[in-house]
């Protein structure tokens, strides 16, 4: 099988032993916040970007840091579609709140896990391995 790759960042959010996730407009699959990364944007511009445009934050960009990187077939796309998701932690300024294509958001528990795609499952495993979500 050829493997195509979608690449996203995307930024982890712990706040009381819970994750941040978001639901898009007509969507099915919970995920954590952020989105592709646009041609000639580093990694971290499109983190910055993505959470501006999502969540209506601004993060600090000397705060980021790199948690870890993740794949899996992307969901609702054709087998061999893999997402790569490229994870941050991150501090920013203001609060979270849903923008104009974002519906919900929510902090999960490592219980709530199951309402999100493959690559994230992965995610919250990892976050859970480290003790950092109950």
């Amino acid at each position: 099988m050829i493997k195509t790759y979608i690449d996203k960042v995307a930024l982890v959010d712990i706040r009381d032993h819970k994750v941040l996730m978001a639901l898009s407009r007509g969507k099915e699959r919970w995920f954590n916040p952020g989105g592709k990364i646009e041609q000639g944007e580093t990694k971290e511009q499109a983190l910055v970007r993505e959470i501006r445009e999502e969540l209506s934050v601004e993060i600090n960009s000397e705060s980021i840091q790199h948690y870890g990187t993740f794949e899996a077939q992307a969901f609702g796309k054709p087998e061999g579609t893999f997402v790569r998701m490229y994870c941050y932690t991150a501090t920013y300024h203001g609060e979270p709140r849903p923008s104009s294509e974002i519906e919900k958001i929510e902090y999960f528990s490592y219980a709530a896990r199951f309402r999100s795609t493959a690559v994230d499952l992965l995610i919250f495993a990892d976050l859970k391995t480290k003790g950092l979500i109950d």
